[in-house]
């Protein structure tokens, strides 16, 4: 049947496309559903926690890092109003334990302890069982832990600049130990290694202890250890101190320079301790631990015997350790690079 152009227009209403007719109700119900689902997300964040946090260290009891954790665990009880349970799950250079974070729900009750191995990883392992830039929420940075440079009293240097001096005159020749390959003593010294344009052969030990005890015995001449750890060897004589890794001088040793300010402008090492969470955990839970990690990690008496174990409180937002992942991920692979390092 035909129909006149007025009859058409008379009836143009009635056959608009549906979707335009529905749009603003459709637009009032994401609005809607938006807010609804903003309050639920409050919700659960004013609700957490409602049960024991789960905190997994890929490392072996015992260690530097499980022992500040184990520190720390009383007072982020007393912030969270629940149990810290910490759990070690260590091996396959802090993979094992990491992947369970990754894995886990994402509902805030188990995080991981991520360190100076987590950032060096990706550029030692191509092969992850999880992708480390995405499959992670960071939570704070909660503590740096300064490393210094020292060498035997028989090798004829006194400072930064003349060890450099040293060593590009004789490639090869030094020695240094580190605590294993990959640790952040060897990591620290390789990297000044490739910034200081210098040559040495790394004498890796399976702990701080027996490389300690070889840089004591004059078998190597160059070792980078914790501070609390050199501190009784720098005052008897037995090892001189040449540089603090860190951005800042050390409270422990304040006549010590950094190496940055020693002679090599720049440089920046540390082993570092920081919360991350798995990516998908509710923005408002991510927030309420970033809250309490930071408190934690603020507690003058807690900050005291952190510092007696040679580890600086941090207690960062969660954009800031971003940022500092960042760094730890574009650093290591020319350093791991030049150094050759191979995890086997």
């Amino acid at each position: 049947m035909n129909r006149s152009p007025q009859s058409c227009s008379a009836l143009a209403p009635v056959l608009r496309p549906p979707s335009l007719l529905l749009l603003p109700l459709l637009l009032s119900l994401l609005l809607i559903g938006a807010a609804f689902a903003s309050l639920a997300g409050i919700a659960v964040a004013q609700a957490f926690p409602s049960k024991p946090i789960r905190i997994i260290i890929p490392f072996a009891p015992g260690g530097a890092t499980d022992v500040v954790f184990r520190m720390m665990s009383p007072r982020l009880t007393e912030q969270f109003g629940q149990p810290m349970l910490i759990e070690n799950r260590p091996g396959g250079s802090t993979v094992i334990g990491m992947e369970q974070v990754a894995r886990a729900a994402p509902d805030g009750y188990t995080l991981g302890v991520a360190n100076l191995t987590f950032g060096l990883n990706p550029s030692l392992m191509p092969r992850l069982p999880y992708n480390t830039e995405r499959d992670f929420a960071p939570v704070s940075l909660t503590a740096i832990v300064p490393l210094v440079l020292t060498v035997h009293p028989s090798l004829p240097v006194r400072s930064v600049k003349e060890l450099i001096a040293f060593a590009r005159a004789r490639p090869g020749v030094l020695n240094y130990s580190s605590s294993g390959i990959a640790s952040a003593t060897h990591m620290a010294t390789a990297l000044f290694a490739h910034q200081a344009g210098i040559r040495m052969v790394h004498v890796p030990f399976t702990g701080g202890g027996p490389a300690l005890t070889s840089a004591l015995g004059g078998h190597v001449e160059v070792y980078v250890g914790s501070v609390p750890a050199l501190v009784p060897h720098l005052k008897s004589g037995k090892l001189i101190a040449l540089g603090i890794t860190t951005a800042a001088r050390d409270q422990a040793l304040p006549n010590v320079p950094t190496i940055a300010e020693a002679g090599l402008p720049g440089f920046e090492a540390r082993e570092w301790q920081g919360i991350v969470a798995p990516a998908a955990t509710p923005a408002g839970v991510l927030a309420r631990l970033q809250q309490g990690f930071a408190r934690t990690m603020h507690d003058a008496e807690l900050k005291e015997k952190l510092a007696a174990a040679g580890a600086t409180p941090i207690g960062s937002t969660a954009e800031e350790f971003a940022q500092f992942l960042k760094g730890e991920f574009a650093v290591w692979p020319a350093v791991v690079k030049a150094a050759g390092i191979r995890v086997e």
